[in-house]
């Protein structure tokens, strides 16, 4: 089982249960994925709150072991692919969504100090995350 936080067009965001992220995908493309507020069925996946906390005794016990630079890449991934890059723009983006004025979306940037000062001010909640530089593939 997968859990997924999901959000409707509409701005409510809910969690939805499925056998894999393929049963996910085939469920929603054939309508059958709808938010259980206002039943539309445009709906997208968003970014879960994910903490990691283990014990390094629990880690020996259970013999798992957490790869956590290829977790770190995924992450970097889920990100470059789920949100849109708004670039030094962040901030003046997430006020346009915050009052209405642009579509609500996830979006990724950078922000100054004050930006983020007036962010916080305005009640905007928003995640710092430190996204290093993809190197280019051909080189």
């Amino acid at each position: 089982m997968i859990v997924f936080d999901l959000e409707c067009h509409n701005g409510h965001i809910f969690e939805g249960w499925f056998e894999s992220f393929d049963s996910f995908r085939e469920q929603k493309e054939r309508g059958l994925v709808s938010c259980p507020y206002c039943e539309d069925i445009d709906i997208r996946k968003v970014m879960s709150p994910v903490a990691l906390k283990r014990s390094m005794a629990e880690n020996r016990k259970s013999q798992v072991s957490i790869d956590y630079p290829k977790l770190a890449k995924e992450i970097v991934d889920y990100v470059h692919n789920n949100f849109e890059d708004v670039g030094t723009g962040f901030a003046a983006e997430a006020l346009k969504i915050h009052y209405g004025v642009s579509k609500k979306r996830n979006i990724r940037g950078t922000a100054t100090e004050e930006d983020e000062k007036t962010l916080k001010e305005e009640g905007i909640d928003f995640t710092k995350i430190p996204i290093p530089k993809i190197a280019d593939k051909e080189n």
